[in-house]
């Protein structure tokens, strides 16, 4: 009888750690997504000392508008998607600092190495739902209701 239940209880300890392990947490997104940028990801505490000095700095939003005015972006920027970075630099300007804003600073990373490559001075990339995470306030823009239809218009 002895020997049983020594069995049975090292049979519930085997399977308790076996039901531990599967609970374990997963991975956050950007954990998933490890940041692979030469720039440097920005904190919330390091793009605030940007912002605070805005006459010297362009934001960059390489997110797509549907993505901005969902999750919201900084107060003033620049919006180009990053497949048409290369074709827009003429519009982005050589003497001020630069940072790129994406979700979770991926897409961020990726145009701010284009732009250091091109001659830009780039501070870094921001995730702007990282910022958020970290205590940072967004602007959201309400996205306007479509105009109504005038009758006999053509």
């Amino acid at each position: 009888m002895k020997k049983f239940t020594s069995l049975a209880v090292l049979a519930m300890i085997l399977s308790s750690s076996a039901v531990f392990s599967e609970e374990a947490p997963k991975p956050a997104a950007a954990e998933a997504h490890p940041y692979t940028a030469k720039a440097p990801k920005l904190n919330r505490a390091q793009i605030d000392a940007l912002l605070a000095k805005p006459e010297k700095l362009t934001v960059i939003d390489l997110r797509r508008p549907d993505e901005i005015s969902k999750i919201g972006g900084f107060p003033v920027y620049l919006n180009i998607q990053i497949g048409e970075l290369e074709k827009s630099l003429a519009y982005i300007p050589k003497n001020r600092s630069l940072i790129t804003v994406s979700n979770h600073a991926g897409r961020g990373g990726k145009g701010a190495d284009i732009l250091v490559s091109k001659g830009f001075k780039v501070v870094g990339a921001v995730g702007a739902q990282d910022y958020e995470a970290e205590g940072g306030t967004l602007t959201k823009i309400a996205v306007p209701p479509p105009k109504p239809e005038t009758e006999g218009a053509h």
